[in-house]
């Protein structure tokens, strides 16, 4: 009988409670924004492993709006986002709080992204980069060059194989 796999730690949440709020004020506070843009801000922020959905974005949108924190105006049958002075006080107020989800939603993206690669890969990966902690003494210089060799032909196949998909 073969015992089981170890069992990997679970994924984290994309955003802890809260977090959405905060990245989309936060965003139209960088500058006026439709709400279809808004979502893909932060799909960008994850590197498209996670998407916000229309429905948890939008009822967020029309909270903002009812405690007066954005204005939004009419912009080719879309509504534009602005931030308002109500606004700009409540992110002062939470500035914390939003660098705080900006710092975790960079975290969880960069572990949602690597848990969803393929297991060999992602255990290779591991392996070099324990190596290269463990890694003690001076490098030698031949070492280092054909080291980052290795590593920018192993980057352009990468990137070759994403074009040809």
């Amino acid at each position: 009988m073969t015992s089981p796999e170890p069992r990997r730690p679970p994924t984290p949440r994309p955003l802890g409670r809260g977090d959405l709020r905060l990245l989309l004020l936060s965003l139209i506070g960088e500058q006026p924004r439709h709400g279809y843009e808004l979502i893909q801000q932060i799909s960008e922020m994850f590197v498209r492993v996670y998407t916000p959905s229309a429905g948890s974005v939008y009822p967020l949108l029309a909270d903002f709006e009812k405690q007066r924190w954005v204005s939004a105006e009419e912009d080719g049958g879309r509504k534009r986002y602005h931030i308002t002075n109500l606004g700009q006080a409540q992110l002062k107020l939470r500035a914390e709080d939003v660098e705080t989800a900006r710092m975790r939603a960079r975290h969880n993206s960069r572990v949602i992204a690597r848990e969803s690669l393929p297991a060999p890969l992602r255990d290779a990966m591991h392996q070099f980069t324990h190596s290269l902690m463990l890694r003690k003494g001076d490098w030698q210089d031949a070492d280092v060059a054909r080291i980052a060799g290795l590593i920018a032909e192993a980057t352009a196949l990468v990137q070759q194989q994403s074009q040809e998909n």
